[in-house]
Formats: C-alpha cells, structure tokens, sequence
C-alpha cells in the first residue's frame, strides 16, 4: 500500500510540474517610487518618433517628454534634458491653485481679488481677477496674494507632502517670489509624473479641489479631445537670466490620456509660441490631435 501511495504521489507531483511548465511566464508586477519625482513607472517603453525635426524646424534647443496613460508608452526627445531641473516658473500655479482652494485661502474659481491699483507690464493683469481668469492669463500678482495668504509653512508643508520638484521655496521673505526666482525647479519628467497623479486624484487634495483645478486647466476642449495645460517662461523681461519655456499638461482623448512636458531654451520673443507648437506637432505626429 505504500509503494502505491508513493508511485500516486509521484505521478501528481511530476504532472503539476508539467502543468506549471506550460503555463506564460508570470510578468513582475510594476512599482513606483514613493516619490514620483525620483523614477518613472518602471513598465514604460521608450517609444521615440523623430520630434527632433519639429526643434529643428522652429529653430529652438529643448525637449519634450510624453507619456500615455493606458499601456504606459513614453515619447520624448532629449532624454538628459527630461530628467535635468529647471525652475518651474508659473507651472507652479498649478500646485498653488490646488494648496490655496484646499486651505481655503480663495473659497473657489469663481472669488475675485481686487488689483492693488499698480500697473504691471501685461495690461491684462491690471483689474480685479477671479481664480479662473489668473490662471488663464498667468497673473502673477494673483498668485503672490494666494501664496502669501498660505504663507511659508504651509506651503512649505504642501509642497513636502505631494513631494513637488525640489521642494525648495526658500525663506520665508521669498514666500511671493519662490517660484519666480527659480529656487523651486523640477524636471521635465517630474511634470509628467505630477500632471498624471493629478489626473488620477493620486494627490493630498479633496475631489472638489482636485476637479476644481482640472476645470481651470482647461486650454482647448474639442469634440475629440480636451487639452488641460499650463504655460511657464522663467526669465520673462530679464535678459541677465537664460529663459526657460515650458508648456505642460495632458490631453484626454475617448478611450486614453496623454501627460506631456515641454521645455525649451527662449532666446527671442517667437520661442514663446514655439512652446505651444512644439507640443502640438509632436501629438499629432503621434495621431493623438
């Protein structure tokens, strides 16, 4: 009987490994980094087409990097520069919008607050402005109101918490100025790792706030997709300093969502736009506008 039990045991034994041979290879489950800013998701591919002609042909240095939601593929042009930090410039106003309507510094997009009467060098700027329209335009005395009223430690606290960039803001006399001189920076690729966890409510900030924000953001809404962005340019009117450009956002299309950063050298007042083409050449090259 125990001869038997034994042969029995070992035909199980050895038809499990069979079983277990044929089945796929089981793939390692991706992670990501406890901060987004240090690693992309690990299961990204680079996939690159030839955005390099599109600097070429605008005539500007820079890069570009973007990365899809489902399948997670990447794309990008000047890979050393998509990781290396640049000042954020008004991309921060992004973040700021998110910490001011949660601490309730601004009730909503909709409050206004009064200009202070000083006349800047956008004309635009100069009137009393709600949440919304600052975004759109990039008013900076807007947001230096909202960061003064979060003052320094909670802002400080903040941008620790969703693990922003460098997360250098300085001191707390620089509370109006951080990201205006340059001592907050991030990385082209840490744009697109904070853009998409904005996209998936993956940051320390309540629905309403989170929705809020994206509702700002929007820059171009078509019956096929909808651009959410946001405009920098480090530097702006100071020729002592190399302008930084930046354009950064994500389309969302039927079925996916695209998360991009754009960043270039501005050199003269056309590199502004460039900014915007630059980006909008390399998503239709991908078939995506």
């Amino acid at each position: 009987m125990k001869n038997i039990f034994h042969v029995k045991t070992i035909i199980l034994i050895s038809f499990g490994c069979l079983f277990l041979s044929l089945l796929p290879p089981i793939k390692p489950v991706s992670s990501r980094s406890n901060s987004w800013g240090e690693t992309l998701v690990s299961e990204q591919i680079a996939q690159n087409l030839n955005f390099g002609q599109h600097f070429q042909e605008l005539g500007v240095e820079g890069s570009i990097i973007i990365a899809e939601l489902n399948g997670d593929r990447l794309w990008q042009h000047n890979p050393q520069r998509n990781q290396t930090a640049f000042p954020t410039a008004s991309t921060f106003k992004i973040l700021n919008s998110l910490i001011a309507l949660e601490t309730g510094v601004i009730p909503n997009e909709l409050a206004v607050l009064t200009w202070d009467g000083i006349p800047r060098t956008i004309p635009t700027w100069n009137r009393d402005l709600n949440l919304k329209e600052a975004f759109k335009i990039s008013a900076v005395w807007f947001y230096q109101v909202l960061a003064r009223r979060i003052g320094y430690e909670r802002m400080q606290q903040w941008i620790t918490q969703v693990g922003y960039g460098n997360q250098n803001i300085g001191t707390a006399e620089e509370i109006d100025q951080f990201w205006l001189q340059g001592n907050l920076q991030v990385t082209p690729q840490q744009q697109v790792q904070f853009l998409r966890r904005l996209y998936e409510n993956d940051l320390p900030f309540s629905e309403q706030t989170l929705s809020r924000v994206k509702e700002i953001m929007i820059y171009e809404q078509t019956p096929n997709y909808t651009i959410r962005g946001k405009t920098g340019w480090f530097g702006y009117g100071n020729e002592s300093l190399q302008n930084i450009g930046w354009f950064v956002g994500y389309v969302e299309t039927e079925n996916n969502a695209y998360f991009f950063a754009t960043n270039i050298d501005v050199n003269k007042q056309e590199d502004g736009a460039a900014r915007i083409e630059l980006t909008r050449r390399c998503l239709q090259d991908m078939g995506v506008l």
